[in-house]
Formats: C-alpha cells, structure tokens, sequence
C-alpha cells in the first residue's frame, strides 16, 4: 500500500468551454500542424483553467499524472491519427437531429484507449458530466478512484453520479449535501499557479479597476452591482457572456471582449484593483479562481464578502471586501487614490496565496485526501 500511494498513477480528465476552444485554434492556425504532445504543450502554456497545473505539481511529490483535454476535437483526433486508432466519422454536421442520431463515438472511444495506455489508478473529472456516467461505470473495475471536481450548480441525484467514489468540491456548503444522498466527498480549495508570475508582461497603460469573468444567469445578483458601478466609475469589464446582457445594459459600453488564459492574467496584473463576485451557487462561501488569480498576480483585490473569507484572506490587509453595491464604490475610489495602501494590500495578497494557495500546496492536500481513501 506504502508504495502505491507514493507512486500513484491519476489521469486527470478536463473538459474546457467551448467557446475557448474556438477562439485557441482561430487564433493559433498553426496548432493545426503539430503532433499531440507539441500542441498540448502549447495549449497548457497558454495557461487556461487549470491547463497541466495538476500534473506538473503531483510530478513533483512523485505521482505519475497527465492531462486530457476531453473535448478537444483537433487535439485527441491528433492522438489517434498517430496511434492508428478508428472511430466512427461524424456526418451531418448541420443538421442537429441527424447529427445526434448518427453520432461520431470519437470522444469515448479516444478516451477509452487513452486509459487503456497510460492505465490509471486514479481518474480526476474536472466536469461531472464528461465523460458521462456510464462510461465511468464501465471502468469501476479497472481503477481504484474515480474521483469527480465541481464549483457550479448541479442537481444532487445520486443515480446521475454515483459513479464517483468522492466529489471535491471548493464549496464547503456542498460537502454534507453530496454525504447525505450517500457519495463521499471533501473540501478541495482551488489555487494559483506561481510558474505563471514568469510570463507577465507589464504594459505602458495601467487599468484602474477591472472586473475578468463571465456573465450569465448564474451571476444574477452581481449584474445589478456592474450596473451600477458602469455608471459611476471607470470599470473596464472582460469575459464572456457580454451578450445576455440586456441590449440596453450600460456594462456593454466599457466591455472590452473575452480574454482567456494568459491574456487574462496579464489584464489583472496592469490593473491597479481586481474586483470579484461569486455566482449565485456559492451561497456564502468564497471560493472561486479569481481570488487566487488576483492576489497571485500582485494586484489588489476586493470581493464579495462571505462566511468564510477570514480562512482564505486577512481583510482589510490581504484583500478587501464589500457588502454592497454603494461600499465597493467607496472602496473603490478609496483605494484608487491611496497608492501607499493598496499596495500594501496587493503585496499582502500575494504574498498570503503565494504561502498557501499555490497547486504545489494543493497537491499535497489531494494526496492527503486520496491517501486517506486509499
């Protein structure tokens, strides 16, 4: 047992949205041309999610671990021209009800004999829906863990998951839930990547304050709040979903595009103040990437204040909070014109996520969790 858990072999499964994927291979035409482990490579370095932050950091503490981007249709369907492997060509494309009836099975069968290669120990689902229920049923027998990540609304059906042995999960609110329809589960927080600080680049042209994130139904209680603050600041808005916004919404006026991976880091580290909030999900728990993807990148941030952000950050010395539309204005202007403060502030926050939020340090509570399951 000592041994196995020293040397544990996990496959992380990730599944990325799909509107990033479009814009990685518009912009990247020559991804087209490179093998598998060439584009991979690529791809992870334009450090996207949690790209191979999983991988890279379980190598280090002796696990042998890899990433397979699920969806990646140009990606996996590369892997299987150099492995030889035949699957079923997709037809149809345009005509949604021919194209689910006669489906290609390229996703599965890729996987399947991905599996089969690297012959894990462990399988990690960043997505519970991908790959779906029964293909992770059929491999119960061939693993020891099959283990799921979520950070967003699901419905708690034990039939539509029990397929895995424990759910992680950065909110601490959902923990008892999954326990109580009988599937294992523990706290897993999210982190930051510290190999990213290397890649930064400072542009002539600071932001003041900026917000980098998504908007859409989940986030229902915080458009009222970017409303608002459209109004009656200089907020620059990045992310996707600017177009369920209303056609009147004032936040379309400083919206400035989507902006992935490191393009995203790079917004947040030339502005002066990162501002956050959590989709409704979250109840009253912090818990997600962009208190770490803030603070990690040295600007000062200010949140949404809830429960459990005194375990994470030191308000009013790491990080900032607010309660209300009208005191994130006050903070906001506030701390645009204290320099000396913020900071101070902002090099707190880094220094706090660089001590205890990196994916070094989040591997090793993995380890701990798949240990004790072990």
């Amino acid at each position: 047992m000592k041994n196995l858990i020293n040397n544990m072999r996990i496959l992380i499964i990730d599944h990325y949205y799909p509107a990033y994927l479009d814009y990685l291979y518009k912009k990247n035409s020559d991804f087209f041309y490179l093998n598998y482990n060439e584009q991979k490579n690529a791809i992870f370095n334009n450090c996207f999610g949690v790209a191979n932050f999983y991988s890279k950091n379980l190598k280090k503490l002796g696990h042998v671990a890899q990433e397979i981007i699920y969806n990646n249709e140009v990606l996996q369907k590369q892997w299987a021209k150099e492995k030889k492997l035949k699957y079923s060509k997709s037809y149809f494309k345009n005509i949604p009800k021919l194209r689910t009836w006669l489906k290609s099975n390229w996703e599965e069968k890729i996987l399947k004999a991905q599996i089969e290669e690297f012959s894990p120990d462990i399988i990690y689902c960043q997505n519970l829906s991908y790959p779906n229920q029964n293909f992770l049923q059929e491999l119960k027998k061939r693993v020891k863990l099959i283990i799921g990540q979520v950070a967003c609304p699901i419905d708690f059906d034990k039939q539509k998951l029990k397929a895995f042995d424990i759910i992680l999960t950065s909110f601490p609110h959902y923990v008892d839930r999954f326990k109580k329809i009988g599937i294992n589960s523990e706290y897993f927080k999210i982190g930051f990547e510290d190999s990213i600080i290397k890649k930064l680049k400072k542009s002539e042209k600071q932001n003041e304050a900026v917000f980098v994130g998504g908007f859409s139904k989940r986030h229902s209680e915080a458009i009222n709040i970017f409303e608002y603050l459209a109004k009656n600041t200089n907020l620059n808005f990045w992310g996707y979903g600017a177009n369920e916004l209303s056609a009147n919404s004032i936040i379309k006026q400083n919206h400035r595009g989507e902006s992935w991976g490191i393009n995203m880091y790079n917004i947040l580290y030339n502005s002066r103040i990162s501002i956050n909030r959590h989709i409704d999900a979250a109840e009253n728990y912090a818990n997600n990437m962009r208190l770490y993807e803030s603070t990690g990148v040295g600007t000062m941030l200010i949140t949404d204040n809830k429960n459990n952000i005194n375990e994470l950050f030191k308000v009013g010395k790491e990080i900032e909070t607010y309660k209300s539309k009208e005191e994130l204005l006050e903070k906001i202007n506030y701390y645009l014109s204290h320099e000396e403060e913020r900071d101070k502030i902002a090099k707190a926050g880094q220094a706090r996520t660089l001590k205890d939020h990196t994916y070094k340090t989040r591997m090793k509570e993995l380890v701990q969790i798949l240990n004790k399951y072990l």
